[in-house]
């Protein structure tokens, strides 16, 4: 049996960036997975993530995206590669709604700069959105895209030179504790080590449904169109953006990135799955679907469509992340649950869990993620 300080389960954007760090600090790590590196069948693909720091969702957010920023910033810097764009962002939907006013919120409560735009500037400076008189928008200028492959290929790349132990295409068979440390068996071997990260993404509810983890599965689908006129689009005059176009209901996108078109989706499909069952076709309704949110709301980014591609939201009941010790052994940490808006924080994460591991805890509030909040009530 092989001796490892830590082993984390699943090499996407968290167990990637978990590798990097731990590596750094002189741990000795394995990290497993049981697809190649930056493969498409989970949820950490499609070119590009949104990155933005004013978070509607909660401001608590806003510190860890704070050191996130950085943490891209300094794995650029070492990948030598651009990992990240910034186009600015607009948060876009009725004056009262739950996007403008969650990202106001967190914009005055950290004093971040933004500017809230009516329905007439909004079309005096960015043309490309049809919006009504009731429509405002939130700018924030330091809103922007990740390329959430090549983010993961770089978190790899320096984790293997700083000695992280990196095996792709092993599937985990089993894990359990041993002693005052865990055991883990794949379909090569098997391997010991002090502590053990779960990092798998659709998967983590597998491992985890013995204590009765509440997440779910959701599929969803991304789609690139060639816009009508393509001189709208380029990242220096079209941002990424979010757009709550009816009540609770969001779709998102991008500008045209490295000359792929235009990318839309709808923020959280509904149709649930298993990473097993996921239908990967797109059907024709689905396209005729997001093409009526264009046609209304973009009407010349309704051109040509390129590629679609699905991909996978792992949902907790509340949408926040689960980033805490497994309840039954303090040799596990779990990270899972991210909610189709997890990306822009992995490099975070990977900091956050590397501390979990070495010191038993971290210096970012974390309070937010505790398993806790789904405990029944005695």
């Amino acid at each position: 049996m092989a001796q490892f300080d830590v082993v984390v389960l699943g090499l996407g954007a968290m167990g990637s960036a978990t590798a990097y760090h731990l590596a750094r600090r002189g741990r000795r790590v394995l990290g497993l997975e049981q697809f190649t590196p930056a493969h498409d069948r989970g949820a950490s693909h499609g070119h590009s993530r949104i990155i933005r720091e004013a978070y509607f969702e909660d401001p608590r957010y806003v510190p860890l995206l704070q050191r996130a920023y950085e943490l891209w910033d300094a794995l650029q810097q070492q990948a030598g590669s651009r990992l990240l764009v910034l186009t600015g962002g607009l948060m876009i939907g009725p004056d009262g709604g739950e996007l403008v006013q969650g990202t106001l919120a967190s914009a005055r409560q950290h004093h971040l700069p933004y500017e809230l735009l009516s329905s007439a500037d909004l079309k005096h400076r960015f043309p490309q959105f049809a919006t009504d008189e009731s429509t405002v928008a939130v700018w924030e200028r330091r809103a922007g895209a990740l390329f959430p492959e090549d983010c993961i290929r770089a978190h790899l790349t320096q984790a293997a030179r700083a000695g992280a132990i990196l095996h792709f295409e092993e599937p985990v068979q089993r894990w359990r504790v041993l002693g005052d440390g865990v055991e883990v068996t794949t379909s090569r071997g098997t391997y010991t080590a002090g502590h053990l990260i779960i990092t798998a993404g659709p998967w983590a509810g597998q491992m985890l449904q013995q204590r009765g983890v509440p997440l779910e599965v959701e599929r969803n689908v991304m789609y690139w169109f060639r816009p009508r006129q393509d001189g709208l689009f380029t990242p220096d005059r079209f941002p990424i953006y979010i757009y709550e176009y009816t009540q609770g209901r969001f779709f998102y996108g991008f500008p045209a990135l490295r000359g792929e078109g235009v990318k839309i989706a709808h923020h959280h499909s509904g149709d649930l799955c298993t990473p097993e069952t996921i239908k990967r076709e797109v059907s024709e309704d689905e396209i005729q679907r997001i093409r009526a949110l264009l046609a209304r709301h973009i009407p010349d980014a309704n051109g040509e469509l390129l590629h679609t591609a699905t991909c996978m939201y792992t949902n907790t009941p509340d949408y926040h992340f689960i980033i805490d010790r497994h309840p039954d052994h303090s040799a596990v940490t779990i990270a899972c649950g991210f909610s189709g808006h997890g990306f822009k924080f992995s490099s975070v994460v990977g900091e956050i869990l590397a501390e979990l591991a070495e010191y038993d805890h971290t210096r970012h509030d974390i309070d937010l993620f505790s398993l806790a909040r789904f405990a029944s009530p005695v």
